[in-house]
């Protein structure tokens, strides 16, 4: 069985904060995120809603893509947030 890696985007209550991240377990991530377990920049700004997530089996190309969306204009986030979640509804939930 091989490991799963995972690129995400979590926001605030009012969507306004967007906060791209990867990660091995997304599960494990966004709870320690929602529960502020790390100070930080997703608990300065009450960061503690997943909108997107993509999986990958290779580290580097999550890695990659991480830094690609990071480096990318917010319109192209949202871009990214509407085609998968358009009602940007909490996915962890």
């Amino acid at each position: 069985m091989s490991k799963q890696y995972f690129v995400y985007i979590m926001t605030n209550k009012y969507n306004k904060v967007l906060y791209t991240g990867v990660t091995s377990d997304l599960a494990k991530r966004v709870y320690e995120h929602k529960a502020a377990l790390k100070g930080g920049f997703t608990s300065k700004y009450n960061v503690n809603k997943l909108v997107y997530f993509e999986e990958y089996g290779d580290p580097v190309a999550a890695i990659d893509r991480e830094k690609q969306i990071k480096g990318g204009s917010r319109a192209k986030k949202l871009d990214l947030i509407g085609q998968m979640n358009p009602g940007w509804m909490d996915l962890f939930d």
